[in-house]
């Protein structure tokens, strides 16, 4: 066993929840991911962004020890995740959410109980109540959002410290929806839960995430505290009469550059002043990502908190306090 540092093996605070250095999975197709380095403090709600094939479920695979890394490390609080000790700490719920459908909820909570040696029963039947969710009845019964409720039971049943979760509300009405978001933000602050939930709904992410991940063709491409990375960006419209980006630019980082008609639309990290003719507007969340996302070749972007010594990628951090 790897003996870790005390403050990060008990999940206090200024601890680190994940931590990836160098990180990769290939498959015979190739890379699945890449030179993927980061920390995640405990205590956060992060979410995982990026389209279909990007790299995130490969990435939550890594981290529950259901995908086996070709390269780098991958730490939990302080341990390395294939390390006995790093299982009781964490757990995990897919989008498919796996339940025996025969089973009663009672049943399906007993099975918990069974399985975690430190298992709180109360607090798994507290959140299937609060749904009305019927203990005799059958998983098979319910509806998507029950089924869902029942699956959240048995993950914080368990008592993690770090909770993963893969697409776990896709499949939900938005009214469903809702009702779980506000049942995990719950749930989590109440324990201090560390959660990393992968999903499509950047609305969603906007409204529970203090933290990012963001993926794309297999790399890290932005990464670190939503109060600091959208801020970190400026949204700028001016006209492009040839069709070209302007001298103006060159100063800046420029993360999307799109031209429409005569004008052009820039969403940059400024570099210093800001051309006095052109319109400047504060981005929001979702333009940011989709921003990063549709621009592969634009330079990764990682806060203080999310950055790692001596990382194997070449990141531009923003300066921290």
């Amino acid at each position: 066993m790897t003996l870790a540092d005390p403050t990060e093996a008990t999940g206090s605070l200024g601890a680190t929840a994940l931590e990836a250095r160098g990180l990769g999975k290939r498959y015979r197709r190739g890379w699945a991911l890449r030179d993927c380095s980061f920390r995640l403090p405990a205590g956060r709600i992060c979410g995982l962004v990026g389209p279909n094939g990007a790299g995130k479920s490969t990435l939550l695979g890594l981290a529950t020890r259901l995908v086996t890394p070709t390269e780098g490390d991958l730490r939990v609080f302080g341990v390395p995740v294939d390390d006995p000790s790093a299982m009781p700490r964490f757990a995990f719920l897919s989008q498919d959410k796996p339940l025996f459908k025969r089973f009663s909820v009672a049943d399906t909570l007993r099975m918990g109980q069974e399985l975690n040696p430190g298992w709180d029963m109360a607090a798994a039947e507290r959140i299937v109540r609060s749904g009305n969710v019927p203990l005799e009845a059958k998983v098979g019964t319910l509806s998507g959002g029950q089924r869902t409720r029942v699956a959240f039971a048995l993950a914080f049943g368990k008592r993690p410290d770090l909770l993963l979760l893969d697409e776990p509300m896709a499949d939900l009405d938005p009214l469903a929806r809702d009702e779980m978001g506000s049942l995990l933000m719950s749930e989590a602050v109440e324990r201090g839960t560390t959660v990393v939930m992968s999903s499509h709904m950047l609305a969603e992410l906007e409204d529970m995430c203090d933290f990012l991940l963001v993926i794309a063709d297999g790399r890290l491409r932005m990464a670190g505290d939503t109060d600091e990375l959208v801020p970190a960006h400026t949204l700028v419209t001016g006209l492009a009469p040839d069709g070209t980006p302007p001298a103006d630019l060159t100063p800046h980082s420029v993360v999307e550059f799109r031209l429409q008609g005569r004008q052009f639309r820039a969403l940059l990290r400024p570099g210093g002043p800001l051309a006095p003719d052109w319109e400047v507007s504060e981005p929001s969340l979702e333009e940011v990502l989709l921003a990063y996302l549709r621009s592969p070749d634009a330079e990764p972007l990682f806060t203080h908190d999310a950055r790692v010594e001596d990382a194997r990628i070449r990141t531009e951090g923003i300066a921290a306090a």
